[in-house]
């Protein structure tokens, strides 16, 4: 989910929580009121912010979740879904893409134009 998709999106966004507290994650970092915000990456030259939508950890270590709804600015998603898998290997942290019904095949042909082999959380 982009930034502007963010309000849109709230009923999902706590589906996605209430899910991860279930499996029993904790050091729930989300952009959701009481929540913590999770850290933004500011791109350099631009006016550019990228903010995962969700970090969690367990078993030490750093889990980050996006949130993939069909959107209006795939390209943004795209690079944003990138910048995070990239940023996720180098710190040995995992990434993953949560997404409900009605968006499987949305996620699934932009994991395939990235080339990311990630099975998606299907909610």
């Amino acid at each position: 989910m982009t930034t502007t998709e963010n309000q849109e999106n709230v009923t999902f966004l706590q589906e996605s929580l209430a899910y991860l507290e279930k499996l029993g994650y904790d050091n729930i970092q989300a952009d959701a009121e009481g929540y913590e915000m999770p850290k933004s990456y500011h791109k350099k030259g631009s006016d550019i912010t990228i903010t995962p939508n969700i970090v969690a950890e367990k078993a030490g270590r750093k889990h980050y979740f996006e949130i993939s709804l069909k959107s209006e600015e795939p390209i943004l998603l795209k690079s944003k879904w990138r910048f995070l898998d990239v940023l996720t290997r180098m710190k040995d942290d995992r990434f993953r893409i949560i997404t409900r019904r009605g968006h499987y095949k949305f996620t699934q042909d932009m994991l395939d134009d990235l080339n990311m082999d990630k099975e998606p959380i299907k909610l």
